[in-house]
């Protein structure tokens, strides 16, 4: 029988991957390839003038306003610069001078952003223009509490943003584990809100029916719903641009207004990109972290986005290339006291526990991965491939068993499989997920 040949995206390189020819090849799951537009810039001008839900960015503007602009971090792909010059000429059509903005990165539980990283992001000759500060989901003296949602999350948000009478959020929608898509309200919640607030939000969705939320309808997804009321306690208008880029993240169209209807127009977009309808079920899945490299955080989306395409008891080859490490991780600060065997055994005892786990060294957003890894490991054999993850980590996750090479992966899959698999790969696996027969969505 014939072997299939297979190259997988590897930041600016490909990994080729030889199947065993006793495999059966089910799909090579690539997002739709639409193109990019020629000019980011004119993409956003032309979003600006047709806003989608409410009127026009300018006219939100006056010469008192004080203007908050919420900007994603470096962890998602946003042309910030390419698109912040079209946002401020608006603001000075609408009055406003540059100095009344005020610019806060939307870290959530990341790491914070130097003043560096944030002249990089948004084009260093802004600074000094308009003014910005970090976010810290730990600083009460920086947060604003605006009351609980109905859901029962206690709303605290960056006071800049809180009490800003116009907050301009700009980053970018695409599939999210937990939230069904990015964008939209997200910037504020989890973005610039409180450790407390993204604890709440998150644990929402620490539950067998919703822990798997990537591409999901957003009317059932209760973490993303919750969020979107909370955003919505600020003070002043929201106003939202955000990008929907294909696999090569380039940008495919600029869709700015309401912070919901602006957003739900873009998740359809993003939905035809990124949903891939299979054929089946598939026996053996192989998934590639691209375009999501930074590190292992963002790495390990590429499985959580496609474990939906695999057969119960089957096979999960991930190759995560984690540019940066293991990054602010807090599933990798510490060994759990017991290991791959036990913990499969014991997940069904301990997975109601996790959503009230106090771990040291474990953050809001690990605790639902946490929850995620739990389901997972339960659902099949989970092989992952991150030459740059040091050793003492692969004890730390047992969750997963690390291969020493993709080759390794595939002899070691191999055993399992011997007479036949039905195999999909996924080469953009931090963005695509599986749309699977029968199903919308």
């Amino acid at each position: 029988m014939e072997k299939h040949l297979i190259n997988l995206p590897w930041g600016e390189d490909m990994i080729p991957l030889e199947l065993p020819s006793n495999w059966n090849l089910a799909g090579v799951m690539e997002p739709s390839p639409l193109p990019g537009v020629p000019n980011v810039l004119e993409e956003t001008r032309r979003s600006l003038q047709s806003p989608i839900g409410i009127k026009s960015l300018a006219e939100w503007v006056t010469p008192e306003s004080k203007i908050a602009l919420v900007i994603d971090d470096d962890s998602r792909p946003t042309p910030v610069s390419s698109i912040l010059p079209a946002i401020l000429e608006e603001v000075q059509r609408g009055g406003a001078s540059l100095s009344q903005i005020t610019v806060v990165p939307a870290i959530g539980v990341h790491r914070s952003m130097p003043e560096d990283e944030i002249a990089r992001r948004i084009g260093p000759q802004w600074m000094g223009k308009i003014n910005w500060e970090s976010q810290d989901c730990d600083n009460p003296d920086r947060l604003l509490s605006l009351g609980t949602t109905s859901r029962g999350t206690p709303v605290e948000i960056n006071k800049t943003v809180a009490t800003a009478d116009l907050v301009i959020s700009l980053g970018c929608i695409e599939p999210h584990i937990i939230a069904s898509f990015g964008g939209g309200y997200k910037n504020l919640v989890p973005g610039v809100a409180s450790r407390a607030t993204i604890a709440h939000n998150h644990a929402l969705n620490c539950q067998p029916e919703t822990f798997n939320m990537v591409g999901q309808p957003i009317d059932n997804n209760p973490m993303r719903l919750d969020l979107e009321e909370a955003a919505s306690m600020v003070k002043g208008q929201v106003f939202i641009i955000n990008a929907v880029l294909n696999s090569k993240l380039e940008v495919v169209r600029i869709v700015s207004g309401d912070p919901i209807k602006a957003h739900r127009e873009g998740t359809l977009i993003s939905e035809q990109i990124f949903g891939c309808k299979i054929p089946k079920l598939a026996d053996v899945v192989i998934t590639s972290s691209f375009p999501m490299d930074q590190d292992l955080r963002q790495g390990v989306k590429a499985l959580a986005n496609n474990i939906r395409a695999l057969k119960p008891g089957g096979t999960m080859i991930t190759l995560i290339k984690a540019e940066e490490g293991v990054g602010v991780f807090g599933l990798a600060n510490r060994k759990l006291p017991v290991g791959r065997n036990a913990l499969k055994l014991l997940a069904p005892l301990f997975l109601p526990l996790v959503p009230k786990l106090n771990i040291k060294g474990m953050g809001e957003e690990d605790r639902f991965f946490l929850y995620f890894a739990l389901q997972a490991m339960r659902h099949g054999t989970l092989l992952v491939y991150g030459p740059t993850i040091p050793e003492e980590i692969h004890e730390r996750l047992p969750f997963v068993q690390f291969s020493p090479s993709v080759e390794a992966a595939i002899q070691h899959t191999q055993n399992r499989f011997r007479k036949q698999a039905d195999v999909l790969v996924f080469p953009y696996g931090g963005s695509s997920y599986p749309i699977l027969p029968g199903s919308s969505s």
